[in-house]
């Protein structure tokens, strides 16, 4: 094993250590919580290491350096979510790739979604991306919908060709009531949840917590953490 592999195989077993020992302390079962890498910024020579390490979900936020990293791995038993804000431009590009798109708030996205996922002959999961700091405007600072516009966006989806409503996601806020308060943050996320869930039974999935707050999200009931920088280290400045 190279140094690089050394060093993702020591950093995934303390992040596989937390999650289990999250759950033990929550009284749930390890599976209940699937671990997705966020491999933004890094090379596909380290999701391939990752893959090899036995990582079957990672994550990415910008279509520009997913794409390519992603053709580079389509040898790989991957499922790619797609987690970052995501502009209509990039949606025939993302939809190539991705399995699930996290980050799905506002209908606009929902249409062209669906209309390329009937082109590529794809059903593509969607989670609806729910801005806990949402103000005035029923969005948050780094996107997302208010608790509010969930009913009606969930039913677009369930209602659109080639789409999954899988469930929810989450950012922890850094404004607003939750600012500082990931647990409390999560918690109200998994109250959505089980709401959703009443008019949208398939709708398990709860995307929640990252490096810094796995534990408070497991505690609250999510069911995927997205880590990156406690995986693959700090990340690199871009430009």
């Amino acid at each position: 094993m190279t140094e690089r592999k050394d060093e993702l195989a020591g950093n995934l077993a303390r992040v596989q250590e937390r999650i289990a020992a999250a759950c033990a302390a929550a009284g749930r079962p390890r599976e209940e919580v699937t671990l997705i890498v966020v491999t933004k910024t890094y090379p596909a020579a380290d999701v391939r290491m990752l893959a090899d390490l036995g990582v079957r979900h990672v994550a990415e936020n910008r279509d520009q350096d997913a794409a390519p990293k992603a053709a580079e791995c389509s040898d790989l038993p991957l499922s790619w979510h797609f987690v970052g804000q995501l502009q209509t431009n990039k949606v025939r590009s993302v939809v190539g790739y991705a399995d699930v798109v996290q980050s799905v708030d506002r209908s606009r996205l929902v249409t062209a979604l669906s209309r390329e996922a009937v082109r590529a002959e794809r059903e593509l999961g969607c989670l609806i991306q729910v801005a806990l700091d949402a103000g005035e405007s029923g969005r948050g600072e780094r996107g997302g919908v208010a608790p509010r516009g969930i009913g009606e966006l969930a039913d677009r989806i369930a209602d659109a060709e080639g789409l999954r409503l899988d469930g929810l996601m989450t950012v922890a806020p850094l404004t607003g009531e939750y600012a500082g308060r990931q647990q409390s943050a999560f918690e109200r996320l998994m109250d959505l949840s089980t709401h959703l869930r009443r008019t949208h039974p398939a709708a398990t999935m709860v995307s929640a917590g990252m490096s810094a707050d796995l534990e408070q999200a497991v505690a609250a009931g999510a069911t995927h953490v997205r880590v990156g920088t406690a995986v693959l280290g700090v990340r690199p400045r871009l430009g």
